[in-house]
């Protein structure tokens, strides 16, 4: 006799190995990093300028400030079920040329295993629950070149994605993002071609960790391996920077997210384009002290009586830079605002130059 359960922790982390073309595959990748840029609605493809540019837009690394940049952060999403750490480095090569890296991990750790609760005489045994982890990891090496023309630059990402779910399944990816920077006065224009040559995981699952035998019964759920691909996501950003009073100066962005892999729900629902927007904006003290604002992630809700309502993400944040050493905080919500489930994002970056 032979019977098919379903792992719910299992299933959770592994439908989208089904399908060929996933709609949200590779999400991990989607949330941001540093502080700054979260606090901002991940507003950030036109003016990143630091650090964490291997993430945004590849380009903007031209932009650093110093020789080394070097950044990282800690989320906890979910009351603390799930943990998001990010850790940059970036140097110029010369004077036209940069380098750097991202390591990115999402990952839930201490996860019951029962596939073992049971021995094979049909007893419970408490005993043998084991624990294990469901990460996502992901490596982007980044390269980034002023062209000659002035202001204008380019980069490009190589990105090597390792999915883990304990002894279970992983799988391994690759991808490529380009991104584009120009500057013009006080304005300035991004472009990030993310997963351009489609990105790709391909999903291998250990049947002999999933089998559960008990007794002359077979409690089995072992898909077949399979490749998991992401659409290329075409982001464009325009930023604005200007005087307000005295020393103090402000920036705002405008980003427009498009996606290829049919209908979303976001502001511009469309098949199989859609249109994500997001605005952020930050006002700094003689690049001491900032204030930021952001404002995404658009939906609209079908309420009873077929109304239908507007939702939107808010996002605030602070930071301190001196000397090198740049702190920041984002107050984020990553839920439906009505649920109040709001992130606290602490980021540190320092920059220095070579002896």
């Amino acid at each position: 006799m032979r019977q098919r359960i379903l792992i719910p922790v299992l299933f959770l982390f592994t439908n989208l190995a089904f399908g060929q073309t996933a709609k949200y595959s590779n999400e991990f990748l989607s949330i941001g990093v540093g502080a700054r840029s979260l606090s901002m609605s991940n507003a950030s493809v036109a003016n990143t300028m630091d650090v964490t540019s291997g993430y945004w837009n590849p380009a903007g690394l031209t932009s650093l400030q110093n020789n080394f940049d070097a950044g990282i952060m800690h989320a906890e999403y979910f009351a603390g079920i799930a943990k998001y750490d990010y850790l940059g480095g970036a140097m110029a090569l010369d004077t036209n040329s940069y380098l750097g890296a991202t390591i990115i991990r999402f990952g839930v750790d201490d996860i019951p295993n029962t596939t073992d609760l049971i021995d094979s005489d049909g007893n419970i045994d408490y005993d043998r629950i084991t624990r294990f982890s469901a990460a996502d990891y992901a490596l982007l090496i980044s390269y980034a070149r002023k062209t000659s023309i002035p202001n204008l630059s380019y980069g490009a990402n190589a990105k090597i994605i390792y999915r883990n779910i304990g002894k279970f399944a992983h799988a391994w990816g690759f991808g490529l993002d380009l991104g584009l920077q120009y500057k013009l006065d006080d304005w300035k224009f991004g472009l990030l071609a993310r997963d351009i040559t489609s990105t790709f995981n391909a999903w291998t699952f250990n049947e002999d960790e999933l089998i559960i035998e008990v007794q002359d019964s077979i409690y089995n759920f072992a898909p077949e391996n399979s490749l998991e691909l992401t659409l290329p996501k075409l982001l464009l950003g325009v930023a604005r920077d200007f005087p307000i009073y005295n020393k103090f100066r402000g920036l705002v962005e405008l980003d427009l997210d498009f996606t290829f892999d049919g209908q979303r729900h976001v502001l511009i629902e469309g098949d199989p384009i859609s249109i994500d927007p997001h605005l952020g904006i930050e006002i700094n003290y003689n690049q001491l002290a900032f204030v930021r604002f952001g404002v995404g992630n658009f939906q609209r809700i079908e309420e009873f009586e077929n109304k239908e309502s507007m939702t939107f993400q808010p996002n605030f944040g602070i930071g301190i830079q001196f000397k090198g050493i740049s702190i920041d905080y984002a107050l984020t919500d990553i839920g439906d605002q009505s649920l109040a489930l709001y992130s606290n994002v602490f980021s540190l970056r320092y920059s220095f130059d070579r002896k």
